[in-house]
């Protein structure tokens, strides 16, 4: 246990912001989710709704230093090249 006073300050932060990535990693999770559901639905305005909806999230993410800035750009790059392929087998 810590004695210090700034010890026992700092064990009282980092529980605030380990709940609080926790909350937006959840966040993160389910909208992923529901982007890849969109896409499996045949309407493509919900799914570009939703990719927008990802992206935005996973940005703020990397903006608050709960995940890297490389991982959000992967993760919507991945989800826009699934985006893609979709609407173009839609297409042909």
């Amino acid at each position: 246990m810590p004695h210090s006073p700034s010890a026992k300050k700092r064990i009282r932060q980092y529980e605030k912001r380990r709940v609080r990535n926790k909350a937006v990693l959840k966040g993160i999770k389910k909208q992923v989710k529901a982007t890849l559901e969109a896409l499996e639905a045949t309407d493509p305005a919900k799914l570009q709704e939703e990719l927008k909806k990802a992206a935005k999230q996973l940005d703020k993410a990397a903006s608050k230093k709960v995940i890297h800035k490389n991982q959000a750009a992967r993760r919507k790059s991945q989800l826009a090249r699934l985006a893609n392929a979709k609407t173009a087998a839609a297409k042909a």
